[in-house]
């Protein structure tokens, strides 16, 4: 799968279901609120504002029943805040009425109303109270202050998972409410806000002393436990200890291959794709990620992950015994790695389509840019970006390995068909996504047959730019809702065999963290996963997505937007695919299987398939979709199909011969490139050794051992 793709990772990452499809899939931008949520929104506003004016109203005049209902109100919706509506907490922030602010204009307001109820005249039994807020408030400070330098005690150089370095005395964070400022004050501050609250009804200052005690206890005690995390034998290892560690294992370890990987939280997919291919080198690859937040989202395997975020560390790289690292996106950090002349970089991308994005002038920053198969090859000479054709190398997809090949027509009641439109993109251009002019068309006429089951598959993305294809998009969703209302078929019981494969899927993906665990702990977890655990997540995965299909009542369509069944798992039981120039497009080719696109460029179809090579084997379909039907005929009756032979002739020119396969490919050219380094490192150790002593002396420390590598 590629950034065309609308689909994520083959393979779960180590959350529960619903919690992995949340944080895995690429997040749609903040382009624009939802109807919905902005309503919902504007009325927590309210309702918050509206609970301070009428705390307010009822301290000054006062009335101890709205005083009380009104506190009661305010502390509701901060609750709904902290937990539904993160977003709102970061606008209130910036408009400087951040969590501490209101809670103290609501304690404030309390002790206003306890005056005005019976302590005008000053009596001093209002003094300990402001005087015990006030010590609340300066603990709250120093609790955060502290909470502050555990989090950088905390903050290692290096974070690895499938790496043993319990040597570094990692330990459990601590917990997740001592590091919270806005939960900490909210459930430590309870006591004294409700202390007051019933001092206002009750009249009984021994309450708000009572709640204001509590509060302080309970805010101490925090101060004490994360002070004790201070201590030199409870921190983890400091910052050159475990730089002196990485290098050992880096020393021991011997890496050879490894990928390189820096990207933003919706990217992952870009990696994990590559995950499969990397472990079948064999050997000892290595993952080198750029940002702590990825180590996490990357898939189940049993190759080391490294997270080397600063570029002083990453350049210890150098010295090591890493020859080729292979690079399935660009990124800023990117020019940082290439920077190492020790190592040979290859870039072999995400995914492959006509679009400009599949020849970008950075490619040849590379040794050299690995492709799928001929048509890359002539897409980045046309292109002149700079890459030289020498240092392009045909390697296929071993991703696409396992997709099955085609079987011939559909033999049940329906035939499958999967609409899996790209997003609109960056640059607005009007034939990126068909979504707007035609996803809606191209869905009336598939389900206006009742011989066609529909999986759409929409990319995630769909709506961040443009709101009118979000907008599509659900109306597309809705016409499929209400086509499977009507088509109402007897609903098998819910599947026990399901269940089970569900339940043993999550339990090998899940990594059983704390919902505070920080990246230490993370760290103390992952440091010796399961053997072969990548291979059992695999196989789960396989036969999970076979039940899957096979509990779904016949016939009835699908919106197809969680983890799972991924991408490829929808192109294994489709009989036709309808998509967009992207990657996607040319993935499905592994198939063989019939396959249209959606022109909705404004260019002519003879324009349209001269344009996009990835068109010619396709059924071009404008926006109207007055070709659908005779499409599910040509798919439905071989003998009408007339793309049959441009199709295979395009899967050679796109993907490469079948034979070798493409991890065999693969493995070749990382076996050439590795060859390439090792020769590189000679000459520069033949060359050293003709410079004079002292300035050879001086140039020793600066080169790397040569490596011995593993066959």
């Amino acid at each position: 799968m590629s950034r065309d793709d609308p689909g994520v990772t083959a393979v779960p990452l180590p959350l529960s279901r619903r919690r992995f499809a949340a944080r895995t899939r690429p997040h749609r931008l903040p382009s624009r609120l939802s109807g919905h949520a902005a309503v919902t929104r504007v009325l927590v506003t309210a309702v918050l504002v509206g609970a301070f004016a009428a705390q307010a109203a009822a301290a000054l005049l006062p009335l101890a029943p709205l005083l009380l209902a009104a506190t009661a109100v305010s502390l509701a919706v901060e609750a709904v805040l902290h937990r539904r509506q993160p977003g709102l907490l970061s606008l209130f922030a910036k408009a400087h009425a951040d969590v501490t602010v209101r809670h103290v204009v609501r304690d404030l307001l309390l002790v206003v109303g306890l005056l005005r109820l019976g302590e005008e005249d000053g009596e001093p039994g209002l003094a300990p109270l402001v005087a015990g807020l006030l010590a609340f408030y300066a603990l709250h400070s120093a609790i955060q202050a502290v909470s502050v330098l555990v989090h950088r005690t905390r903050t290692l150089p290096v974070v690895t998972r499938n790496i043993d370095a319990s040597a570094l005395r990692l330990s459990p964070a601590p917990a997740g409410l001592l590091r919270r400022p806005g939960h900490r004050l909210l459930v430590f501050g309870l006591p004294a806000t409700a202390g007051l609250a019933v001092a206002s009804v009750t009249d009984e200052t021994r309450w708000a002393a009572a709640g204001v005690a509590l509060s302080l206890l309970l805010s101490l005690t925090g101060l004490v436990v994360l002070a004790l995390r201070l201590l030199p034998g409870r921190r983890p290892a400091g910052e050159q200890e475990v730089l002196e560690w990485f290098d050992a294992w880096l020393a021991d370890y011997r890496p050879t291959v490894g990928l390189y990987f820096s990207g933003g939280a919706s990217s992952a997919y870009q990696a994990n794709m590559w995950l499969e291919p990397l472990a079948k080198l064999g050997g000892r690859p290595v993952i080198i990620l750029r940002e702590r937040f990825m180590v996490s989202r990357i898939a189940p395997t049993d190759v080391p992950i490294v997270c080397l975020p600063k570029v002083a560390t990453l350049m210890r790289l150098e010295h090591s015994t890493l020859e080729v690292l292979i690079h399935p996106s660009n990124s800023g950090k990117t020019s940082q790695v290439l920077r190492i002349p020790t190592i040979k970089h290859a870039f072999v991308n995400h995914g492959e389509s006509d679009k400009l994005s599949s020849c970008n002038p950075y490619a040849k920053a590379y040794d050299e840019v690995w492709v799928a198969g001929p048509a890359a090859r002539e897409r980045y000479a046309l292109a002149e970006v700079g890459v030289e054709d020498k240092d392009v190398v045909e390697i296929g997809r071993p991703q696409l390995d396992a997709v099955r090949p085609y079987a011939g027509p559909p033999t049940g009641a329906y035939t499958t068909v999967l609409y899996a439109p790209t997003w609109e993109g960056w640059d607005g251009n009007p034939g990126n996504t068909s979504v707007i002019e035609a996803g809606e068309n191209l869905v009336r006429a598939l389900l206006a047959d009742p011989g066609v089951r529909l999986l759409y598959k929409p990319h995630p993305l769909t709506g961040s730019v443009d709101p009118r294809a979000g907008a599509a998009d659900r109306r597309i969703r809705e016409l499929v809702q209400e086509a499977n209302r009507e088509r109402s078929g007897p609903r098998p019981a819910p599947s026990a065999e399901l269940a089970r494969l569900t339940a043993e899927l999550d339990r090998l993906t899940e990594a059983g963290f704390r919902e505070s665990a920080d990246q230490v702990e993370r760290m103390l977890v992952q440091s010796a996963p399961e053997p072969g655990r990548a291979q059992a997540v695999a196989r789960a995965t396989a036969a999970w997505e076979e039940a899957y299909w096979a509990s779904l009542p016949e016939g009835e369509h699908q919106i197809v937007t969680d983890a799972r069944p991924a991408l490829y798992a929808c192109f294994d039981i489709s009989d036709l695919l309808i998509s967009d120039v992207s990657s996607v497009v040319s993935d499905f080719l592994a198939s063989g299987k019939p396959y249209a696109v959606a022109n909705t460029s404004g260019l002519s179809e003879e324009e349209f398939r001269t344009t996009f090579p990835t068109v010619v084997a396709a059924t071009v379909l404008t926006p109207d979709a007055a070709g659908v039907p005779a499409l599910l005929e040509s798919v439905r009756h071989p003998e009408k199909d007339a793309l049959a032979e441009a199709r295979a002739e395009l899967k050679l020119r796109l993907l490469g011969p079948a034979e070798p396969s493409s991890q065999e490919r693969f493995g070749a050219a990382v076996d050439a490139l590795c060859a390439a380094a090792e020769e590189h490192r000679a000459r520069m150790t033949r060359r050293l050794a003709a410079v004079p002593s002292p300035r050879r002396e001086a140039s020793t420390a600066l080169t790397p051992p040569q490596p011995s590598r593993p066959v």
